[in-house]
């Protein structure tokens, strides 16, 4: 099991969450986001200690193939590590945006398109998140819209709140809302085209850039009616909250002995502890894992064992 550096990025819209919640002696302004695991090229996350320490996540999967991937993911993805798992604190809006599919990211030469998903760690009062349209909205429409900034009139806000979970499939336009603190799950991709960003400025005066054309194709303008997953939360019993063809997400809540069977599974498990402490055991091996860390398990592990050190939450991912 590995632990890794996490990838810190100031960003204009960053906050200051992020930092204490992982308990992490780093001074850094405006930290928007934490790559907890990454494989996206450049901006690999290297492990943090052990027999493996300094290996990016890229050289661990060639390092261990199948028997950390599992067989049918490394027959899939070979050496690319294919999720992407972040901490993301928005102390002011994020732009307006929308993430292609793989079939439109792989015609602009791209592996992977961006399928994601949120779980609610923190909201502040009034946190939103805007996640589709309102209404349908008239592709014809799009140019007026997005020059005169009336695009965020025609967008479906929703209050959050903490353990709410949100889908975010490619070709949906959305946007994270000033207040929320979350844990996001996604494909292995950087492919953003940012519509609208409030005609900010960055330090050097200068708007960020837009890529409008480039998400027109992408964007679903029939996208409507976005709502919470709906699920209701046990204590010692794994509940699943998202299901998609890349990647399947449960919240685990433990104040007792957990034991998780991962013998017929065939592929690596991603925890991310969003609250409490606990010891995780897997062999002969134990890791204590708290607040703010994730862990990667591979698929050589027939099952784990979570033992709470005090009551926890965990968010497990992994693909099937």
């Amino acid at each position: 099991m590995w632990k890794f550096k996490p990838i810190l990025k100031s960003t204009i819209w960053g906050g200051s969450r992020i930092i204490p919640f992982k308990r992490l002696d780093v001074r850094l302004d405006d930290v928007g986001e934490s790559w907890e695991i990454s494989g996206v090229p450049g901006m690999e996350t290297v492990v943090e200690s052990g027999l493996d320490a300094g290996l990016t996540v890229t050289q661990l999967v060639d390092k261990y193939g199948p028997a950390l991937m599992g067989e049918k993911n490394y027959k899939k993805y070979g050496d690319d590590f294919p999720l992407l798992v972040k901490f993301i604190d928005a102390r002011a809006e994020l732009s307006v945006q929308v993430h292609p599919d793989d079939a439109l990211a792989q015609r602009r030469g791209h592996k992977w398109g961006k399928t994601e998903m949120w779980y609610i760690v923190e909201a502040a009062k009034g946190a939103r998140i805007a996640s589709g349209f309102r209404t349908p909205v008239d592709p014809a429409d799009y140019d007026s819209l997005v020059e005169s900034g009336r695009i965020e009139d025609v967008l479906g806000y929703i209050d959050v709140r903490p353990g709410e979970v949100y889908m975010t499939p490619a070709g949906r336009v959305h946007a994270i809302g000033r207040g929320c603190f979350l844990v996001e799950i996604q494909q292995t991709s950087d492919l953003t085209y940012r519509i609208y960003d409030y005609h900010r400025r960055d330090s050097e005066g200068k708007e960020r850039e837009l890529h409008t054309e480039l998400a027109r194709e992408a964007i679903d303008f029939n996208d409507t009616g976005v709502e919470a997953i709906p699920y209701q939360q046990r204590m010692n019993v794994p509940v699943t909250v998202a299901r998609t063809p890349y990647f399947i997400t449960n919240v685990l809540n433990a104040d007792t002995d957990l034991l998780r069977d991962y013998s017929e599974s065939d592929t690596f498990v991603i925890l991310v502890m969003v609250d409490g402490e606990a010891e995780i055991t897997c062999g002969s091996e134990s890791v204590k894992a708290r607040r703010g860390q994730t862990l990667l398990v591979p698929a050589s592990a027939t099952g784990i064992t979570i033992t709470p050190v005090k009551t926890c939450r965990i968010i497990e991912t992994y693909i099937k």
